[in-house]
């Protein structure tokens, strides 16, 4: 890992994604790019008058010098941080910057558990998701812990689960954190029996690993909803953080049979990170 994007509101949230990235980019002489996104209109940049174009300028000198006072944190201290300001809030921008910067991993703030629904349903933070192609960890809360040493990966073990768990297992391997792979078993239509499930989890690891080394690290749970399932394994577990997929602009993911993956982000107390499918 050596570069990480925040995208910088102002917002407290944005200063907890910013704590949280801090503390990842000290353990691994990561760099941070601090990303702040300016509503100005188009015609104000491009106008011709002088009192306009005036106007304009001053507006991003403002903003530019809150944009540093709010970055200077003693939690930043010994961190490098990279500031960057784009004229317009296009949300596809931050994958861009992403993709010129070489960046590793996006650190978003939300605003908690019970707020978390409307961030991801047209909201700034699932339109950041939706166009990144690196993984978006979201805070909720203050960063107690950056530690992620337990993180638990919610998985169907279809074939479009492959990519998301590969590129998991080697970010959390380079974070040094274990993970813990989880198959939510439905009554009903969405039953399989020990034998079938077996057989799937044994198929998809050796096609994603080439072996079966990983299989210690599956646990099989019964539940009334793979939401509660994977919410009861975690806590369960202690785990540090869920990991999940998403179709990147089709929205986040519904992994599994029914929209799962984004009541997960939206009920999970813990941090959620999105992995493109």
């Amino acid at each position: 890992m050596q570069k990480i994007i925040v995208p910088i509101d102002f917002s407290k949230h944005s200063e907890y994604a910013l704590e949280a990235a801090a503390t990842l980019a000290q353990k691994h002489n990561a760099e941070i790019l601090a990303l702040h996104m300016l509503e100005l209109s188009n015609a104000l940049i491009s106008e011709t008058d002088n009192s306009k174009q005036a106007e304009a300028v001053f507006y991003l000198k403002l903003a530019e010098q809150k944009f540093m006072d709010f970055l200077d944190k003693p939690f930043l201290k010994d961190v490098k941080v990279t500031p960057i300001v784009k004229h317009f809030k296009v949300f596809k921008e931050v994958n861009e910057v992403a993709e010129e910067h070489n960046a590793d991993l996006i650190v978003m703030g939300s605003h908690g558990t019970s707020g978390f629904k409307e961030l991801f349903v047209g909201s700034n933070t699932e339109k950041v998701v939706r166009y990144a192609e690196i993984p978006v960890l979201v805070i909720k809360h203050h960063p107690i812990l950056t530690d992620f040493e337990k993180v638990v990966f919610a998985c169907d073990f279809s074939r479009e689960a492959i990519k998301p768990y590969i590129n998991a297992s080697h970010l959390f391997k380079s974070l040094g954190a274990k993970l813990h792979l989880v198959y939510v078993n439905l009554p009903g239509t969405g039953f399989s029996s020990s034998t079938e499930m077996e057989t799937k989890v044994s198929d998809f690891l050796k096609t994603a690993d080439g072996n079966l080394d990983n299989l210690e690290n599956v646990y099989y749970v019964n539940d009334y909803s793979i939401e509660q399932g994977v919410l009861n394994f975690a806590n369960n577990k202690g785990a540090d953080l869920i990991a999940v997929a998403t179709h990147g602009r089709k929205g986040l993911a519904h992994f599994f049979e029914g929209s799962i993956s984004e009541d997960i982000a939206n009920h999970s107390a813990l941090p959620v990170m999105t992995f493109k499918i």
